[in-house]
């Protein structure tokens, strides 16, 4: 019986273990299904933690002043971060975020699965503000047409600028006095010939206006302007009238005038040739008009008051004897110079008795009581020599 009782018994559990192994493989691989997305994500997380610190011992570290070791921040900090309460971000997170970006990149690819509810890595912004930002320059606008400035309508007495671009602009008003005309005057180029004229009208006009400041030595001029302004159209007049002079017969009118140039130009020191070119005008002219009492008065002025006075006054008493009056004021300056001062006195006062009316020669005398040696520093006359006119 027992025999038979164990047979059956053996009978019934191989009956039964077909049935448990079935229930027995189905419970496994629910097991498996049940722990695979959980097995995936530590493995996930395990590879990306690697990764990451692969990443982050391969940087160098930095090292600040005080010693500290600084290292870039983690993935698994900056995801904690926005998790969390917004806080202050770190120096680590500040220095993670200026490295390049192909580090960040091989940090974590974009390729990598991200385990559950993580979020994907971004480098943490700086706080920083930037400085003295400068606004790009405006590009104008170029549509093809050209900006023309236009006038205001033209009228008889001018541009109206009421009316044009200036708005609100009060007109000007300009009025014209002392309106003077210079004289027209021609002189003769050639001795002798009177067909070539040269015209010496503004010419004229400036010796006349300068010769009381620049004929004698030394000369005198309100202020360092006028007598820089008439040392330059000396100049320029000089070299204007000098092809003339140079002629071989030219005129005595020429050649007066060039010597009364070359004359105030010596004075003024504009050079040599002033000086030698003026005596030898005067004295061509001299010879031209023996009897003329300016060309003599010219010519011994030049030399008395260059230093020959013998030389000169024989020159100085011719103009005298014509009528020159201003000859005679030379030759008190020539004995002035010469260590006579009381007949240079005696001839200067009976000079003021003939010309009573003339207040230079009393200033002159004046001068020479007060023991001065040149009677022609006076206060000279203004005037009013333009420049480049």
């Amino acid at each position: 019986m027992k025999a038979i009782n164990q047979s059956t018994l053996s009978a019934r559990a191989s009956s039964k273990s077909p049935k448990l192994a079935t229930l027995t493989a189905l419970a496994t691989a629910c097991a498996m299904l049940l722990s695979a997305p959980v097995n995936a994500a530590e493995t996930n997380a395990t590879t990306d933690a690697a990764k990451t610190d692969t990443t982050a011992t391969s940087v160098p570290s930095a090292m600040d002043s005080s010693k500290r070791v600084i290292r870039l921040a983690r993935p698994t900090a900056a995801s904690t971060a926005q998790e969390g309460t917004p806080s202050t971000l770190p120096t680590a997170a500040v220095t993670a975020n200026t490295q390049p970006t192909d580090l960040q990149s091989s940090s974590v690819p974009q390729s990598a699965p991200l385990p559950n509810n993580a979020q994907p890595y971004r480098a943490p912004m700086s706080t920083l503000q930037p400085q003295d930002v400068v606004p790009a320059p405006k590009i104008p606008e170029f549509t093809g047409t050209t900006r023309v400035y236009e006038p205001g309508p033209l009228t008889a007495t001018g541009v109206d600028l009421r009316s044009g671009q200036l708005a609100n602009i009060p007109t000007p008003q300009v009025q014209l006095s002392d309106v003077s005309f210079v004289p027209t005057v021609l002189i003769p180029q050639q001795n002798g010939n009177n067909n070539d004229q040269l015209d010496v009208s503004l010419l004229d006009d400036f010796i006349e206006d300068v010769s009381p400041n620049a004929r004698h030595y030394p000369p005198n001029f309100p202020n360092r302007s006028q007598r820089h302004y008439t040392r330059e159209k000396i100049k320029v007049l000089a070299e204007w009238i000098q092809p003339d002079a140079e002629s071989p017969n030219a005129s005595y009118d020429v050649l007066i005038r060039a010597a009364k140039l070359n004359g105030m130009g010596r004075n003024l020191d504009l050079g040599s040739d002033y000086t030698i070119r003026g005596g030898k005008y005067v004295d061509r002219a001299i010879k031209l008009q023996p009897d003329s009492g300016e060309a003599n008065f010219l010519y011994g002025m030049m030399l008395s008051e260059g230093g020959g006075f013998k030389e000169g006054q024989k020159y100085l008493d011719r103009a005298v004897s014509l009528g020159y009056t201003e000859a005679e004021q030379s030759l008190a300056q020539s004995d002035l110079l010469s260590d006579r001062r009381d007949n240079a006195l005696e001839r200067l006062r009976r000079l003021e008795q003939k010309n009573p009316n003339n207040d230079i020669i009393r200033q002159q005398i004046k001068l020479i009581e007060e023991g001065k040696f040149y009677i022609w520093d006076i206060p000279a006359p203004d005037i009013n020599v333009k420049p480049g006119a």
